[in-house]
């Protein structure tokens, strides 16, 4: 609302403009808004019993539903009878005669404007100063499909699409609750893009929505394409790896979580879907942990979790060992590596260092080409380059083998994806110049950092207090507290938590 005020003062301080009585008047005024525009359709309507009555309608060519606009708005308007006696025009056309879903009657400048750039359509009666704004918004939307980046194996398979309506449509549809609360913002001077605040009623926490609220409120930008210029804008720790705010294209996935006590924040335009606060066990948890058997699903869980510390440990340890505590190894191992080092002219630190590089160049680049491309490309540079540099001596297949093995177990939780870079690489620093003290030093370090980060004043490893839903999942008849300190209802279930 602040920004509708602001960029309302704007108008005023302009001249705002001001509808008179006059039909050709006002039909001026709006042209000359959307002068060199030649989307805007201007439709002359002329009553057919009643020639003295006259409207225009506006509207931008391809956001308005043609069908709806021609039958339900400008036919009965050509063809109804109007009473001659009748005095107040402008209601019953807006109550009797257009067939529209919503009608508003306004005299506002600024609704009138905003109405015809977000598709909706624009009706001025000869003779009054009021506008009509008909709910004709028509444009293509995509299709709902199972997003690519969240796939499950079991459960639903609809994601968000970039319609905000037919998004919330969705999370209605899995929420028949009243208490399901929707608050809309406009968010970006010029883009004016609308979005909303999703929470239940007695279980979200209110200090957390204020909160967001307040920082929703004092920010100014001039457009929003996506919801990450919000949550880089609201984020508690801007410069932190470590995300702080979550994000998903599910449906289910949204709905638990307000299930549990958080809040959404959804933006027209985007199919992903801010959810807050966002814990540190929630990287490691999948959709699918809730709709396979909880042992398989503890088992998924436990390997994203050793996938995490592999990924992010395998370079450092091993550069440790290697370089400075070769005691450690079984001497035939030791001397297995020391073979394939022969003739490779690079240290292992800068031996590693460069396989990592080329590594996140080639994962990048698989990410940039199209889909049948990208394949042939990780084949390219998984098996023939990499075979290629062992046999030109330029790196060892022991290097080779802990790249391969970290970059995979990465993949494991593409959610962390940026953070898992960065902390790979710093502990790689550290074991290279103090071996194992300096990757034991870099673990410390990054544990201390973690728990002193928050995400709307919740310690984001605030989940590892929680025995029921953190390192396993345990089975629902286990699990009937939601998560600490989010929540104001703590309570899931009332049942006596034994199953029958």
């Amino acid at each position: 609302m602040w920004i509708r005020r602001i960029y309302a003062s704007k108008i005023k301080d302009n001249n705002r403009p001001i509808l008179t009585t006059d039909l050709n008047t006002n039909i001026r005024l709006i042209r000359n808004i959307f002068k060199d525009d030649e989307t805007l359709i201007t439709r002359y309507i002329e009553n057919q019993t009643d020639t003295t009555i006259k409207c225009c309608i506006f509207y931008i060519d391809g956001m308005v539903n043609n069908k709806l606009l021609n039958e339900d708005i400008i036919k009965p308007l050509l063809e109804h009878k109007f009473d001659p006696k009748v005095s107040d025009l402008i209601n019953i056309v807006a109550k009797q005669v257009t067939l529209s879903g919503s009608v508003d009657k306004t005299s506002d400048f600024y609704q009138i404007i905003q109405a015809i750039v977000y598709g909706d359509s624009v009706l001025l009666v000869n003779g009054y100063s009021d506008a009509l704004i008909l709910n004709t918004k028509g444009w293509a939307t995509r299709a709902i499909a199972e997003p690519e980046a969240e796939r499950v194996l079991r459960g639903p398979r609809e994601g968000f699409n970039e319609s905000i309506m037919a998004n919330l449509t969705m999370l209605r549809r899995k929420l028949r609750t009243q208490d399901l609360k929707i608050k809309f913002k406009v968010f970006g001077a010029r883009t004016q893009t609308k979005g909303c605040i999703c929470y239940i009623e007695g279980v979200a926490n209110k200090d957390i929505l204020a909160e967001l609220e307040r920082r929703l409120d004092k920010f100014s930008i001039d457009g929003t394409l996506d919801v990450n210029y919000i949550s880089e804008l609201i984020d508690e720790e801007p410069y932190s790896p470590i995300k702080t705010i979550g994000s998903t294209e599910r449906p289910d996935t949204v709905a638990g979580k307000l299930l549990e006590g958080r809040i959404a924040l959804f933006l027209d335009g985007t199919p992903v879907v801010l959810t807050l606060p966002h814990l540190f066990i929630e990287h490691f948890q999948s959709s699918d942990d809730y709709y396979l058997n909880y042992f398989f699903a503890s088992i998924g869980r436990l390997l994203r979790i050793f996938g995490f510390l592999l990924t992010i440990s395998a370079p450092a340890v091993y550069v440790a060992i290697t370089c400075f505590h070769h005691e450690i190894l079984p001497t035939p191992l030791m001397m297995s590596i020391i073979m394939a080092r022969q003739s490779v002219p690079m240290p292992t630190v800068v031996e590693m260092f460069l396989m990592l590089i080329m590594f996140e160049i080639l994962r990048e680049t698989g990410n940039r080409m199209p889909s049948n491309i990208g394949q042939s490309l990780s084949i390219v540079g998984a098996l023939v380059v990499g075979q290629a540099a062992v046999d030109a001596k330029l790196v060892s297949a022991p290097v080779i083998v802990i790249v391969a093995t970290a970059g995979i177990t990465g993949l494991l939780i593409p959610r962390i994806k940026g953070g898992i870079i960065i902390i790979r690489f710093i502990l790689l620093c550290l074991s290279s110049i103090l071996g194992l003290y300096g990757y034991i030093f870099g673990m410390m370090g990054l544990m201390i950092y973690l728990f002193n980060i928050r995400s709307f004043g919740i310690p984001i490893m605030n989940g590892l207090q929680s025995k029921q839903d953190m390192y396993i999942r345990s089975p629902w008849w286990n699990m009937m507290k939601r998560p600490q300190f989010m929540a104001v209802d703590k309570t899931r279930s009332n049942s006596d938590g034994d199953p029958e």
